[in-house]
This record gives C-alpha cells, sequence and structure tokens, in this order.
C-alpha cells in the first residue's frame, strides 16, 4: 500500500480558485522513457499529487493518458480532482494550428479539457527534441507582439470552446509582458518561470504577482537531471550552496527539500520531477511539515545568485548576441 499525503497547501488564483501548491512535473524525455514517466505519474497521484504539468514537446502524453485512464478505472481520482496543464510547442503557432495542437493533447491524455494551457515558449523558433546546444534553425526569429498575440487569440478561443479552462504564458519576460497584457482580453492565470533558491527572478516574480497572475517554478532544484546542452561551468547547483546545506542540516532533511519548502512558502508552485517514488513522496511531504523559519527564507533570499541554468540559446536568431538575448536583460525585447 503506497503512502498517501495529505494536507496539502493551495494557493488562490485570481478567480479565487484554490489549486495544489505544488505538482508533479513530465519532462524526462532526455533521460526516461515514457513509460517511466507514466508509471511515476501514476504512483505520484496514488501518493497525493493532484496536479500534473504536461506538454506536447515531451513525447509521453500518449502513455500519460493510459495512466489516467487506469488512474479513472481505479477509483484513485477523479478527473475533476486533478488541475492538468498542457502546452503548445513552437511549431504549431500558426493559424488554427494552437486548437489543433490542444485537441491532439487532450486525445492523447485521454481527458475532454485542460485546467490550464500554456504558450511554452513566445516565439516559434523549434528545435528538435534531444538537439545539442550549438543547433540554430535559421527560420528563428526576435519576439514579435503581433506574432504572439495571434498564438494568444487562439488561446483565448480554447477557453471559449471548453478546451481548457485557464490560460497562461511561459518563459516570459517583463518587458515582453507589458508589451502584450494590454492586448489581451483573457488575462493570464498563470506564468511558468524557471525559479530555484540560486535563480529566484524576485522582479518577475512580483511583478506577475501585481498582474494577479500566479507564478509556477520549473527546475525547483535547480535541475540537476537537465539536457547537457544546457550545462555551463559557471552553473551553480542548488542544493550545493551554503545556505541550502546548512539549513537542511538544521531541519535534518535533503537539501532539495529545503528548495521545495522555500517555493510554496515564497508563493511559487513548484514542479519537480522524479521517477523514484522515494523522492516524489518526499517531494510533496516536505510541503506539509516543519515549515522554514522567517529567518531561513531571508537567509535563501540574499543567496540567490541569479544563475538562470535553461538559457535557451537553441532558440536564438540570426544576428543575435547570445542567450541573454532571449531574456531581455537590457530591459527592452532584443532583436524587435
Amino acid at each position: 500500500m503506497k503512502e498517501t499525503v495529505k494536507n496539502i497547501p493551495t494557493v488562490r488564483l485570481a478567480s479565487g480558485e484554490e489549486i495544489p501548491a505544488i505538482g508533479l512535473g513530465t519532462f524526462g524525455s532526455d533521460k526516461y522513457t515514457a513509460e517511466q514517466v507514466g508509471d511515476a505519474v501514476y504512483g505520484a497521484v496514488c501518493c497525493g499529487y493532484r496536479m500534473l504539468d504536461c506538454a506536447s514537446v515531451y513525447q509521453n502524453e500518449d502513455r500519460i493518458g493510459n495512466v489516467l485512464e487506469r488512474l479513472f478505472q481505479d477509483g484513485v481520482a477523479a478527473r475533476e480532482d486533478l488541475f492538468i496543464t498542457g502546452k503548445v510547442w513552437n511549431d504549431m503557432h500558426g493559424e488554427g494550428q494552437v486548437i489543433a495542437s490542444c485537441r491532439k493533447s487532450l486525445e492523447d491524455l485521454r481527458i475532454s479539457s485542460f485546467d490550464l494551457y500554456l504558450v511554452h515558449w513566445p516565439f516559434p523558433n523549434y528545435h528538435a527534441p534531444g538537439c545539442s546546444g550549438d543547433s540554430r534553425n535559421p527560420d528563428s526569429r526576435p519576439f514579435r507582439t503581433e506574432e504572439f498575440m495571434q498564438v494568444w487569440r487562439q488561446c483565448e478561443q480554447l477557453v471559449e470552446m471548453g478546451l481548457t479552462r485557464y490560460i497562461g504564458m511561459s518563459n516570459m519576460t517583463i518587458p515582453k509582458l507589458e508589451a502584450v497584457l494590454p492586448l489581451c482580453n483573457v488575462k493570464p492565470a498563470a506564468l511558468e518561470l524557471e525559479c530555484h533558491p540560486g535563480f529566484q527572478q524576485p522582479e518577475l516574480f512580483d511583478y506577475a504577482l501585481a498582474h494577479h497572475i500566479q507564478p509556477i517554478g520549473y527546475c525547483p532544484l535547480g535541475s540537476p537531471s537537465r539536457p547537457e546542452r544546457d550545462r555551463t561551468a559557471e552553473d551553480v547547483a542548488d542544493t550545493a550552496m551554503p545556505e541550502i546545506v546548512r539549513i537542511a542540516k538544521r531541519h535534518n532533511v535533503h537539501p532539495a527539500l529545503i528548495c521545495l519548502k522555500w517555493a510554496v512558502q515564497r508563493g511559487v508552485i513548484p514542479i519537480p520531477f522524479s521517477v523514484k517514488e522515494p523522492q516524489y513522496i518526499s517531494n510533496l511531504k516536505a510541503v506539509t511539515e516543519d515549515p522554514l523559519t522567517d529567518e531561513e527564507m531571508e537567509c535563501i533570499r540574499l543567496a540567490d545568485k541569479n544563475c538562470r541554468l535553461v538559457k535557451g540559446q537553441v532558440f536564438l536568431w540570426e544576428g543575435a548576441n547570445g542567450w541573454e538575448d532571449l531574456w531581455d536583460t537590457d530591459g527592452r525585447i532584443a532583436g524587435s
């Protein structure tokens, strides 16, 4: 009998709905098979996870769909118990393609609608899954507000069609958000962003909250299993940060669990991924007990290294200076 974790904290969306304060990521295509990810989803839901973060580019939605069907049939959870996120990939930004992509994901997942559907990256710069870090697509181009809004209008249609309850954005910057938010008929309910103690993005985090957008943090443990193309010699390992290690010893837990406690107490929804049952159970349990003190939260806040791990260099366009251009580090939309 699997251990079931109860009393999972929640966060309140701008709509007033409360959703789980922690979810399970499903990106494992660089290291794990779709079957391994599916097995982890089954086990995690049995243990108490109620939020699943999926994406078409992860190449495992059909397997997860088989698992969801089993979970519903076995009475482990009902569809309405789960908060399921999907995402449109960069090669499906054209007219009508967002809706087609959403329908395909729903078909693969064997559900009738998403709870949240995101624009995975804010431009149509495609790269093949598993490509090398120096891979470049000659058709890549900078962010364009009009182009993004054509994608967002299709997302708004998804809400009207009942194919998703909420829509959101991912991998955005403040300059990009400032360009598009005034044009949105349906405001984003959530924003996925890289977020962990070594890369806290305080300005973007505060901006999202000020605009009633819920932050969802990917790479919440510093992504120790991220693809090789996203690794550089300067990267900071969150679980080795002295401040995190010191606090973990005080709480007698693995440093990874301190990262998750910090995220949930800060107000970010972390979406850690693991195929190992002891890990995904301890990840969930960590946010239900033994909270960090105010002093520990402040210590971690001050430990921010501003170290982005997922740099996205495979999306660069001809003429770009470097991966920093993807993130508008000088305060303006690069290449526009």
